[in-house]
Parts: C-alpha cells; structure tokens; sequence
C-alpha cells in the first residue's frame, strides 16, 4: 500500500521541492496550502503522515498540530520551522509533533525524517493487525506493562494514551533500565537520526511522556534527569509512584 503524505505548505516552490523528492520514495502527497482546508481534510481523511508548516494562511501550524494530535493521537506529524524560530519549534513539540526541520533543509535530511516516522506508521499497523515478530516483547516492571507487539502501556492496569514516537521512546528507555542515554543516543536509537541542533525533539518527548507517566512532572521518579548527561528509566520509581497514590 503506496504511503500518503499531507503536506501543508503555503510556499509553492518549497512544496514542489518536498513532493518532487517524496515521489522519489514512491509516496503520494496531498498539497494543501491553506490551514482550515489543510485541518478539515487531515481529520476527515487518513493519512500516514502531516508535514506542516507552522506559518499559515487562516490556521497556524501549531493550531492544526493541536487540533489533529486531539483527535488523532496516533497521527504522525513533522512540523516545518523558520531557521530562527525557536520558539515554534519547541512549541510545535510540546503541542505533539513527532519530530520537526528548519528551513532551509537538506532534501536528504528531509527524506531520512519521513523514512523514519513512515517506519513507525508501519509498526504501529502491523501492531493493529496482530502481525509482529515472535521476537517482539512485553516489559513488566511493578504495575507497569509495555507490550511492544500492540503497542500498549498499561500503569495499574489502566492504559497510556502514547503517540507511536512516545512509545518508543518509553519502549527504549525501559528496555535499559538506570542505563543513561544522551540526547544523541536517544534521537538515533528512537528517531533514527543524529544531527547536532534537534536535541529540543528529545527534550519535548520527555516532558510530554513525563506528562503522562508521573504523578509530579516537575519531580519525576521514572523517567529522570542525569544532569549534564541526559536521561535513564529508573524502575524502583515505578514502585514508589504506586506507593504514593
């Protein structure tokens, strides 16, 4: 089945360059230029993936990143950002965005991203049908339950609303547990990329799984904090989590 993509970009010229290199990976893309016609079709229609730029016509980026990743948990969405706009990008993350570029990019750049996150869209079907590898597993630590071959998390046997990109990142860090990773081990193991400058991907994931995961974002007992190094999945704070509620 030939991948569809939703590109939203009001820029013809960049729009053209992105769907004349998608096509070189034999995927399909809807062009849509504007934000409202852009928000009604992504959750109206089915798509594997959003490329969203987050200046507009009519709806920013980042309010149609909102509104989708509402509806649609498991859309999968690479935001595009102006090279000086950090506070989109961090924004745009935070709001659900699995991943995001700045403009300029490199088309190679461009295509490793999509490649990455079509992967994913991949899994998670697969996951849907029932139809993953034997060699798929099942963490359990305390009340804490992460089936890799439905991508299911279940704390105290109540379910995890996780985005396919959260997932993987919990999926990771639990499977090397107290092991710490840097930010450049976790895009290259999770995003399937290393570039200097993204490391606001990681940092967004971790508060938005954090978000979800801990009772206390801001103190957190599973997913933490090794200063000046990054983050490690510690799995005595499952326990402790349990034991404070």
């Amino acid at each position: 089945m030939t991948d569809n993509v939703l590109l939203v970009e009001d820029d013809k010229d960049i729009a053209n360059l992105i769907r004349l290199n998608l096509s070189e990976l034999g995927i399909q893309t809807t062009h849509i230029d504007n934000g409202k016609a852009a928000l009604e079709s992504a959750l109206n229609e089915d798509y594997s993936l959003m490329i969203l730029d987050v200046m507009l016509p009519q709806i920013s980026g980042l309010d149609i990143c909102r509104q989708v990743r509402d509806k649609k948990p498991q859309q999968a969405i690479i935001m595009l950002t102006a090279k000086n706009s950090e506070t989109d990008r961090v924004l745009g993350l935070e709001l659900g965005a699995d991943d995001y570029m700045t403009k300029p990019f490199s088309v190679r750049e461009l295509q490793a991203r999509v490649r990455s996150q079509l992967r994913k869209v991949a899994l998670l079907a697969d996951a849907g049908r029932h139809n993953q590898p034997e060699n798929e597993k099942t963490l359990s630590i305390g009340n804490l339950v992460i089936n890799q071959k439905n991508h299911q998390v279940l704390f105290d046997n109540a379910p995890l609303d996780l985005t396919a990109t959260e997932f993987e990142l919990l999926f990771h860090l639990a499977s090397h547990p107290n092991q710490v990773f840097s930010r450049s081990q976790l895009l290259e193991s999770v995003w399937g990329y290393h570039h200097s400058g993204y490391e606001h991907t990681v940092n967004s994931h971790i508060n938005r799984l954090r978000a979800k995961i801990e009772q206390d974002a801001t103190t957190p007992l599973i997913v933490q904090t090794v200063w000046g190094v990054g983050y490690k999945f510690n799995p005595e704070g499952v326990n402790k989590l349990l034991s404070n509620n």
